[in-house]
C-alpha cells in the first residue's frame, strides 16, 4: 500500500534531515556580544587623544582664519572711523599754515596720509609704532627708539612701521616697491611727493641704524629729507625686517578740490 503524505514526511528519512538541517540564527537581542567589541584601555586611549587631536587641529584652522582674516576686516573698520575723524577736522580747524598732529577720541597724533601706488594702498600714519598702535590699520611713525622727523622739518628722516600680516596688513605688499618708485604723504595742505631710492629685504628687527637721521646704511651720507618704511619679514613672521628707502623730491600744495599729484592719478 502506498505511504499518505503525513506518513513520508514523518517517516525516518523525514527525521533524518531534520537533524542535518543547521540551526535558525539567533536574533541580535538574543546573540552574544561579540569579543571584539569590546575595547580594552589602549585603544580607549588612542581613541581619545585623536579626537583631541582634531579638535586642536580646528581651533588652530580657526585662529588662523581670526589672525588673518577677521583682525583684517576690525582693523580696517577703525581705521576708516579715524580717516573721517582726521579729514574731518582738516575741514573744521583754522588753515593757519603749520602742520601739526591731532588728537581726536582714540586719534593719538593722526598727521596725514600715506599713498604708495606700488601697493595699493592708502593708509593713515598716526604717534607710534607700539603693537597696540598699529593693530588698528595704521602706519605709525617711530617715537622711539630713534625719533622720526617730520615731513615738514627741514632735515631728517621721517621713519615708519606697519603690520604685514593681519591687523590691517597695511605693508603686506612692501617687496613691490621698487627703486623709483612714487611715495606720497598727505597733510591738511601739502603733498610731500618722495622716490624710492634704495630697498633692504632682510635686517636684523635690531637693527635702528635704518631709521637714522642720515640712513647710511641705504647709501646716503649728506643730511636730506628721507622717508623709511619698515616691517616684518618673511611673511607671517616676525624674525627679520623689510626696509624701503626714499628721498623727498617736491612739495606740492594741496588745492581746494584736493586734487592729487600726477603720482597718484
Amino acid at each position: 500500500m502506498a505511504a499518505t503524505d503525513d506518513e513520508r514526511e514523518s517517516g525516518p528519512a523525514a527525521q533524518a534531515a531534520e537533524e542535518a538541517a543547521p540551526e535558525a540564527p539567533e536574533t541580535a537581542a538574543q546573540a552574544p556580544a561579540h569579543p571584539r567589541g569590546r575595547r580594552g584601555p589602549l585603544a580607549t586611549a588612542v581613541s581619545l587623544f585623536g579626537e583631541v587631536l582634531i579638535t586642536v587641529g580646528v581651533l588652530m584652522a580657526l585662529f588662523v582664519v581670526y589672525s588673518l582674516y577677521w583682525t583684517n576686516v576690525q582693523a580696517n573698520r577703525e581705521a576708516g572711523r579715524m580717516t573721517d575723524d582726521l579729514r574731518d577736522s582738516w575741514e573744521n580747524s583754522p588753515d593757519d599754515g603749520k602742520p601739526r598732529p591731532v588728537n581726536i577720541g582714540d586719534l593719538k597724533g593722526g598727521i596725514g596720509f600715506l599713498h604708495v601706488p606700488a601697493m595699493e594702498e592708502n593708509i593713515l600714519v598716526r604717534e607710534g609704532t607700539a603693537t597696540d598702535d598699529l593693530n588698528r590699520g595704521v602706519a605709525g611713525y617711530y617715537t622711539e627708539p630713534v625719533k622720526s622727523a617730520m615731513p615738514w622739518d627741514r632735515r631728517g628722516n621721517f621713519s615708519l612701521a606697519a603690520h604685514r600680516d593681519g591687523h590691517g596688513a597695511k605693508f603686506h605688499d612692501i617687496h613691490r616697491i621698487e627703486e623709483g618708485d612714487p611715495i606720497v604723504f598727505e597733510t591738511k595742505d601739502r603733498w610731500f611727493v618722495y622716490k624710492t631710492y634704495a630697498v633692504l629685504s632682510e635686517t636684523s628687527k635690531y637693527n635702528t641704524a635704518v631709521l637714522d637721521k642720515i640712513p647710511e646704511e641705504s647709501g646716503k651720507s649728506e643730511p636730506g629729507r628721507y622717508i623709511t618704511l619698515t616691517t616684518c619679514t618673511p611673511m607671517y613672521t616676525s624674525r627679520h625686517r623689510y626696509v624701503v628707502w626714499g628721498e623727498l623730491e617736491r612739495v606740492d600744495r594741496v588745492d581746494e578740490e584736493r586734487t592729487p599729484p600726477p603720482e597718484l592719478a
